[in-house]
């Protein structure tokens, strides 16, 4: 199930995000620790994106979330053990609704498997860079999706 994300979400949010980043890019810097990324999901990501969370229908455990801010997604997280099973094609599916006219985002080049899912999805890489972008300073490619119509 899919809903709006609230305030109390965000103890939630914060360990999805922590746990599928560890499975899905352990070569990651770990630039913050448990403390500092909730209070990032709480003040910044709940505080100025529309969020959305994958609820499981067994449990009603939260086990992934998608955050767009304006026409870019910038998190869009499954727990590991529900990638693919449509989860994240759901929450993609959202951010589209909710952007008809196109969505651009940001992917880590050595995330083949993000990468995967975005191309399957319709998105057309746009360029390369070497990781000055961004503050884990890992190179990253950006994507577009065109829209609808």
């Amino acid at each position: 199930m899919i809903r709006p994300a609230d305030e109390t979400d965000a103890d939630a949010i914060t360990s999805v995000l922590l746990a599928s980043r560890a499975a899905a890019m352990p070569y990651l810097p770990r630039l913050y620790d448990d403390e500092q990324t909730g209070a990032f999901i709480t003040h910044v990501v709940l505080a100025q994106c529309r969020v959305w969370v994958a609820e499981s229908c067994q449990t009603g455990e939260v086990v992934g979330f998608a955050a767009l801010g304006d026409d870019l997604p910038e998190h869009l997280y499954l727990c590991p053990d529900v990638q693919r099973q449509g989860v994240g094609t759901q929450l993609l599916d959202e951010a589209r609704a909710a952007s008809p006219a196109g969505l651009t985002l940001r992917v880590f080049t050595r995330n083949t498997a993000a990468r995967a899912f975005y191309e399957r999805h319709g998105f057309d890489q746009l360029d390369e860079n070497d990781g000055s972008r961004n503050e884990e300073n890992e190179p990253d490619m950006t994507y577009k999706w065109s829209g609808r119509g």
